[in-house]
């Protein structure tokens, strides 16, 4: 037991932080991109030349999460059992074409099944993913090689801005729809000559790194205490009372953080009463914001080994946040600071929460576990700016936002009551900090 001693790790290299990290979070980028170029498409022309109604515009950007159902739990089984690196691949060969497709459309309804398609497509992603950092990232590591993955969506969200109005001013949104397409292949030739599913596959890890990998992981699988899973199937996974505690958690979450994104240029434009270009410009500041929030809580649950305080601090952050951007309206730039404190909790909490399932689950059951946990989750995301969009209808945009606030407030509440065991033990090995091993 020794060799999981804090005195060892002095000496370990770290190449996995190099090679694994950056092609996942590129992958990532590119889905998240394809994902809602959508709707700076829409204003750019596609609704005007198809005779794309309001309601239709909803229906397309909604109906992708119908799809991205599908593939959570199967994505989450094959990074388990087979090869996480095809899977997102063959995935990466998917976005391309569909991308493609929909720069070529003619009628809505083309645009209807490409979008489902597109759902179907990216749904296996994140369980994939998430399961791939487990295989490459011990527990002390997990939470910010999570955080640094799950960056995608404040970084997706700053490039997609400004590269998308550009594209389309240049050329059109459907050459929009072309060129983010051919960039999945760029990808995808990346992709295939960088990542690996597990040290023992990889060329270019050295004995050191990859026995300290096996070992502390197998290790960790060891501990887990209580969960003795033979057969990880759909009810196994779905029988245990603490998966649906971090459904309900997640659900409640992606609300809020759907409802934030969807909603944030309309709340910026109607508090600021600018153009939409210094909207987009004020917009910028909260991803910025989410990127420095995920490295800081993301490192100190590491550091702690405490991820149930680390899940519900941001999520109260970001509750109280958006209650005051509201409470503070008549003040714009005190609103303007609160709304861009709920960008600085806006993906905070995910990075953390993702090392939970390793923690509770065996690995087997972990992959089940994480799609799950993904696909009823992101249900929040079609409810969370569909509830926002009845409140505004039915009383005011006040009444959406404090409905965000209370959302966050009940999934703060659950992550404090998730059990004892999702935080980590005390002789779990301290997160090791690259800058010293050469000390």
């Amino acid at each position: 037991m020794n060799t999981l001693s804090g005195s060892t790790h002095a000496g370990i290299p770290h190449q996995r932080w190099l090679r694994i990290i950056p092609p996942i979070l590129i992958a990532c980028i590119i889905s998240y991109m394809d994902r809602v170029n959508i709707a700076f498409a829409m204003p750019g022309g596609m609704d005007e030349e198809l005779g794309i109604s309001a309601t239709m515009a909803g229906l397309a950007g909604g109906i992708f999460f119908i799809g991205y159902l599908f593939l959570q739990v199967p994505g989450g089984k094959i990074a388990v059992h087979g090869s996480g690196k095809k899977f997102i691949g063959w995935s990466l060969v998917a976005w391309a074409v569909i991308s493609v497709l929909t720069g070529l459309i003619t009628n809505q309804y083309q645009l209807l099944v490409l979008r489902f398609l597109l759902g179907v497509a990216e749904g296996g992603m994140l369980p994939v993913v998430l399961t791939m950092i487990s295989n490459w990232f011990p527990d002390a590591e997990r939470g910010r090689a999570n955080a640094i993955v799950i960056m995608f969506v404040p970084i997706a969200g700053i490039i997609t801005a400004p590269l998308s109005g550009w594209i389309i001013t240049v050329l059109d949104w459907r050459w929009l729809f072309i060129i983010e397409g051919l960039l999945s292949v760029v990808v995808l030739v990346l992709w295939a000559y960088t990542v690996y599913d597990r040290p023992q596959e990889a060329r270019w890890i050295s004995e050191a790194e990859k026995n300290y990998l096996v070992e502390t992981l197998a290790a960790e699988q060891q501990a887990i205490v209580g969960k003795e899973v033979k057969n990880a199937s759909l009810s196994a996974v779905l029988s245990d009372k603490t998966m649906w505690q971090l459904i309900a958690l997640n659900f409640f979450y992606q609300t809020g953080i759907y409802g934030y994104t969807l909603w944030l240029p309309t709340i910026l434009k109607e508090l600021t009463h600018t153009s939409i270009g210094q909207v987009g410009m004020l917009a910028v500041l909260p991803y910025v914001g989410a990127i420095a929030g995920m490295f800081l809580f993301s490192s100190l649950s590491d550091r702690t080994g405490k991820r149930k305080l680390f899940v519900s601090l941001p999520l109260i952050g970001f509750a109280l946040c958006m209650f005051l951007s509201v409470t503070l309206k008549a003040h714009i730039w005190l609103s303007y600071a609160a709304l861009v404190g709920c960008g600085f909790f806006l993906q905070s909490a995910a990075g953390v929460f993702w090392t939970i399932p390793a923690r509770l689950f065996s690995a087997e059951m972990a992959g089940g576990a994480r799609g799950v946990i993904n696909a009823l989750g992101n249900l929040g995301g079609f409810c969370g700016p569909y509830a926002v969009g009845v409140l505004i209808t039915l009383y005011s945009k006040d009444a959406g936002v404090y409905c965000l606030a209370i959302s966050l407030a009940l999934a703060a509440l659950m992550a404090l009551l998730l059990p004892a065991k999702c935080d980590a033990r005390a002789e779990n090995p301290r997160p090791i900090n690259p800058r010293k091993r050469e000390a």
